[in-house]
């Protein structure tokens, strides 16, 4: 707008993208924009980006199967990780989304990203409850005799 203002008291457009720190290309778009729909087409316009492939209901129930839980979908364990959530709204949907995506509307659908734990699969736990109330004592006692000589 201030641009507009500029151009009409008589600025040359290489002035005004000085003053303002952009392009003459820049100012050259202001202008033209200006002079096809008024200093309303100036005004900053939204974002218009792709449309939404699901609907708000269609959230919504995707939202219901996750409530559900994983288990009620065939997965071994109740964590919803991306990649899941992308295979479940391809399956109720048929609708392919990035797993980044898929984290983002989560997001803003209340709902956290969950990671599935990786552990070991010849985990002891009985050696796990074990170590730190007799094999870290034992330790420490050697490393005091150690630091003692």
């Amino acid at each position: 707008m201030r641009a507009l203002e500029l151009k009409q008291q008589g600025w040359k457009q290489r002035d005004i993208a000085a003053a303002f720190g952009v392009t003459e290309g820049a100012v050259s778009q202001w202008l033209k924009r200006a002079a096809e729909g008024g200093a309303e087409a100036l005004r900053r316009q939204s974002g218009r980006g792709a449309k939404p492939k699901l609907k708000a209901e269609q959230w919504d129930r995707l939202v219901d199967c996750l409530e559900q839980g994983a288990k009620a979908f065939g997965f071994a364990d109740e964590v919803w990780t991306q990649p899941r959530v992308a295979w479940l709204i391809e399956r109720e949907f048929g609708v392919k989304y990035h797993p980044s995506h898929v984290g983002r509307q989560l997001k803003r659908l209340g709902w956290s990203r969950q990671q599935p734990l990786i552990r070991a699969s010849q985990r002891d736990e009985a050696a796990i409850a074990h170590w730190p109330s007799e094999t870290w004592p034992q330790l420490e006692k050697k490393r005091a005799r150690k630091a003692g000589r």
